[in-house]
């Protein structure tokens, strides 16, 4: 059989602009015996995937057709998303819709609060859009120029985008797709196919997958894609798995809190479960989870994720950003923070907490000598930079003292720019298996902003970084190409004989996410503190998505609650502040 496959793609860049592409391939074979079909649809029809001109429509899930061969053409899978997976009716959703609407319908103060937040990472912004949200004025500060904090971005001089971090959007994040939604920003969420896609270390080049069926409910369909996966797990081995598994599905939530005193690996060996399965499966997912090895991660991370994944259909389904962060998806906060009346400012670094005599926070003094006063504060940062600027007076309370065993692990993000379009790789993100990487994705297939025909753009998150963060990008970028060489061995040399490099950016953040290790979940601060007036908000504070973006926009949410249900004793505060400097 021979046939044609031809289209018109819109790559839309996000100012409105459409650039048409003709992409056209001869495909020939034998076998095949499914139809290929282009249907374009105007951005009426369409569903919310797809590009942002015309939406493509592919029957057999396969996708846009380009690089023809000299003697035959074939297919190669460039860009294709899928419908939004229907969220909206699962428990964890619905209560994360609750407490966003509780904000819009809680009574309007007679006096909005002035609430100064230092931080506009995830956190800060969820923070400052809650209370907005609740009738009070957020004054969010940030100390760079650049928003987002662990999903800040930048632009080079050629016009590419780097990123803090490799950032994935599950369908078991329902706080996140909550924000999304009442945002109106569905659509810049770029849903891919259910699956988790793993590196074959001992088959270089060869990837095994995960396949989750859409016809099977949770948690039948994690059951079947486990089971169907022959290539990385035994079957004796998945008996096992499933037996020491028991315990954490019977127990629900009490044992799984239980387990934070034991790492994975630790835990596995207690429950009987091999070792290689820890190293088959394991040793990716802690990585990915927070950027650090089994015998390091509480396995209290472990089962809360598994748990996301297996109770819920879409949990494990992963979306990309249909662009950078910091425009995609922080700036539309910050339009919506100052739609209420609410304020954020950038290159405004807090330099020092000052406090009254009573221990309470007086005001935020800037670097730039400039004074910020409210009626209540918060700090949006991560752990460590509040640690760096907590006041001496509160360093002996218990609350705080506890900060001090968290710790920020060290994440390195690599980014390189090819000057050919790899072929071995999916539209989707894909776990390395690499002893020096986690989790990688080709940019310019998963994501519009970034997309490119011609050429691959690599992002990988460089884990554990603990022994390379000190080092130089070149040392950095050497040892990630020997790494790339065993995933493309077709492709891509250590010595750069086959793809070229033209250019590469190295993010190193030598503290990101607080370090889940076992017994850090006592450490843990609420959002309200013993200091009247001075909340906390981050993923590292108290929620059950512990370090992830789902875990620092429910901080925000948890944090702007315990201000609002403070408004009278915030009012009284403030009203007592007035008196005494009208005295003086």
């Amino acid at each position: 059989m021979k046939m044609m496959v031809t289209g018109y793609v819109s790559a839309m860049n996000l100012s409105g602009q459409t650039n048409m592409r003709y992409l056209g391939s001869s495909y020939s074979t034998q076998t095949s015996a499914f139809p290929i079909s282009l249907q374009f649809k105007t951005p009426l029809e369409s569903q919310g995937s797809g590009f942002m001109g015309h939406h493509l429509k592919f029957p057999n899930s396969l996708a846009i057709v380009t690089s023809p061969r000299k003697h035959a053409g074939y297919l190669q899978v460039i860009c294709m998303d899928y419908p939004r997976p229907e969220l909206e009716n699962t428990v964890n959703f619905l209560e994360a819709a609750y407490l966003s609407s509780s904000f819009r319908s809680s009574p309007r103060p007679s006096k909005p609060l002035q609430v100064v937040i230092a931080g506009a990472g995830l956190a800060g912004l969820s923070t400052a859009k809650y209370l907005a949200d609740a009738g009070h004025k957020p004054v969010l500060l940030e100390a760079r120029d650049v928003l987002g904090g662990k999903v800040a971005a930048w632009k080079d001089d050629d016009g590419d985008w780097y990123e803090t971090g490799l950032h994935i959007f599950f369908g078991a994040y329902p706080n996140i797709q909550n924000l999304f939604g009442e945002l109106g920003i569905n659509d810049r969420l770029q849903w891919k196919e259910h699956s988790m896609i793993f590196a074959m270390p001992n088959k270089p080049g060869e990837f095994s997958r995960f396949d989750f069926p859409e016809s099977l409910p949770a948690p039948l369909n994690g059951i079947w894609a486990i089971l169907k996966n022959n290539e990385m797990l035994t079957w004796p081995e998945k008996l096992k798995f499933a037996v020491g598994l028991l315990p954490a599905i019977l127990g629900g939530q009490a044992y799984v809190e239980a387990q934070d005193g034991l790492s994975v690996k630790d835990w596995m060996r207690k429950q009987g479960i091999p070792d290689r399965v820890t190293d088959e499966v394991f040793i990716a997912m802690s990585k990915a989870l927070n950027f650090i090895n089994p015998d390091e991660l509480s396995m209290q991370c472990i089962l809360i994720a598994l748990n996301r994944f297996l109770q819920e259909k879409h949990g494990s389904k992963m979306a990309f950003l249909d662009g950078n962060p910091p425009e995609r998806l922080c700036l539309p906060i910050v339009d919506h923070i100052q739609s209420l009346g609410g304020e954020v400012q950038v290159n405004s670094r807090i330099q020092k907490i000052v406090l009254n005599n009573d221990g309470t926070v007086k005001h935020f003094m800037l670097n730039n000598g400039s004074v910020i006063e409210g009626d209540a504060y918060v700090f949006a940062t991560p752990v460590d930079i509040l640690k760096l600027l907590l006041p001496e007076d509160w360093k002996e309370i218990p609350y705080f003292k506890r900060l001090e065993n968290l710790v920020g692990v060290p994440v390195i993000n690599v980014h390189i720019w090819f000057d050919r379009k790899l072929k071995n790789t999916y539209d989707h993100l894909l776990f390395s298996r690499s002893p020096l990487l986690s989790v990688y994705a080709d940019m310019s297939l998963t994501c519009k902003e970034y997309y490119d025909p011609n050429r691959s753009m690599l992002e990988l998150v460089f884990a554990p970084a603990e022994d390379w963060i000190s080092r130089s990008d070149v040392e950095i970028i050497e040892a990630t190409m020997k790494e790339l060489a065993k995933l493309f061995p077709e492709e891509i040399a250590a010595d750069q004989s086959k793809a070229k490099i033209l250019k590469y950016r190295v993010v190193k953040t030598p503290r990101s996410v607080y370090k889940t290790i076992p017994n850090c979940e006592p450490c843990r601060p609420l959002q309200r503190s013993p200091i009247e007036g001075f909340y906390l908000s981050g993923d590292y504070t108290k929620q059950k998505y512990l370090a992830s973006m789902e875990g620092a926009v429910l901080s925000g949410k948890f944090c702007a609650q315990a201000i609002v249900q403070d408004y009278e004793l915030l009012c009284a505060r403030a009203e007592t502040r007035t008196a005494k400097a009208n005295i003086c």
